[in-house]
C-alpha cells in the first residue's frame, strides 16, 4: 500500500547572513589576480537581493588584509549604504587600533577587545574576538582570560535562549595541517566553557577559507568559505598561504524552532536555470 508524502514544512524565524575572510585591500591591488573588495561587494548585493528580510550580517573575521587603515575605509564605503545591522569581528589579519579608529562605534569589551552579543528572538548571537596580535606563532588565535570571562558572562544571561558562537579561528582542527598550526591555541578551553553552560547549539568560523563541518566537545562546528580567495584541498603538511580561484561564497544561517540550519551560496558561478528532474 503506498501512502502520500508527509509534508514538513520548517519554519524559519529567522535569517542571518555570514561573510568571512574578506580581506579587503587598497585600490587596485589583488590576491592571486582577485579583487577583495569587487569580491565581497558582488557577494553583498548578492546576498541582500535573495535574502532581502535577513536579521543581520555577521562579518566573521579577516576584514583586511594588513589591517591598514585605507583598507578599513574602503571596507566601510562597502557597509556604507548596507540596509541592515552589521557585527564587526576581527581576525588575524586585522589590526585592532586601526579598526576602532575606522569603526569606533563598534561593542568592546571593557578590556577593548571587540566582542558582542546580539539577541534575535529565541537565539542568542555571541561574537568572539580570537585576534592575537602579540602571538608568537603568528596568525594564530587565543582567547585570553578576559575574553573567556566576558563570553561566560554572556552564556550565563541567555537564559531559555539557545546560543550561536561566531570565531574567526576554529575551534577544531581541520586536517589541513597548515591552517591548524596557525589555529586557535586554546580551543579546548573555549570548548569547556560552552559545555559547561550546555546552552550552545552552533559555532561558526572562518580562517580557513573552505567549507567543512565538524563538531567542538559534541556542538556542531561550520567553517564557511571566503568570497574571495580560497584554500585548495591540501590536506596534510602544506603552506598555510596556498589559495586558489574557487567560486567566493557567503553563509546562510536559518535560525528556526527546531534548530539552525547552514547554508552556503556560491555567488560568482555562472546563472542557471532549475529544471524539473523526470
Amino acid at each position: 500500500m503506498l501512502h502520500a508524502p508527509l509534508l514538513v514544512r520548517v519554519r524559519v524565524m529567522q535569517k542571518i547572513l555570514v561573510f568571512t575572510d574578506i580581506h579587503i585591500l587598497p585600490q587596485a591591488e589583488t590576491i592571486i589576480g582577485l579583487d577583495p573588495f569587487a569580491r565581497f561587494t558582488q557577494g553583498l548585493a548578492h546576498a541582500l537581493a535573495h535574502h532581502p528580510e535577513a536579521e543581520r550580517i555577521v562579518l566573521c573575521g579577516d576584514l583586511t588584509h594588513h589591517g591598514r587603515p585605507e583598507e578599513y575605509a574602503r571596507l566601510r564605503s562597502a557597509l556604507a549604504a548596507c540596509p541592515l545591522p552589521v557585527s564587526l569581528m576581527l581576525g588575524n589579519h586585522d589590526r585592532r587600533a586601526a579598526f576602532l579608529s575606522a569603526f569606533p562605534k563598534t561593542p568592546c569589551t571593557n578590556s577593548g577587545h571587540v566582542q558582542q552579543a546580539e539577541d534575535i528572538g529565541d537565539y542568542r548571537l555571541i561574537c568572539l574576538d580570537t585576534l592575537d596580535e602579540e602571538a608568537e606563532v603568528v596568525h594564530s588565535g587565543y582567547l585570553c582570560p578576559d575574553r573567556l570571562g566576558w563570553l561566560d558572562a554572556m552564556l550565563a544571561t541567555a537564559g531559555s535562549r539557545r546560543v550561536i558562537v561566531f570565531t574567526h579561528h576554529p575551534p577544531i582542527l581541520t586536517g589541513f595541517d597548515g591552517m591548524d598550526r596557525i589555529g586557535l591555541r586554546n580551543r579546548a578551553a573555549l570548548v569547556d566553557r560552552l559545555n559547561a553552560h550546555g546552552n550552545v547549539v552552533q559555532i561558526i568560523s572562518g580562517h580557513i577559507h573552505r567549507t567543512l563541518q565538524g563538531s567542538a566537545g559534541g556542538i556542531p562546528v561550520a567553517i564557511l568559505k571566503s568570497p574571495c580567495h580560497q584554500m585548495p584541498m591540501a590536506l596534510g603538511d602544506q603552506d598555510s598561504s596556498l589559495s586558489i580561484d574557487e567560486p567566493g561564497a557567503y553563509g546562510l544561517l536559518l535560525l528556526t524552532d527546531e534548530g539552525v540550519i547552514v547554508h552556503t551560496e556560491d555567488f560568482t558561478l555562472p546563472p542557471t536555470e532549475a529544471v524539473i528532474y523526470k
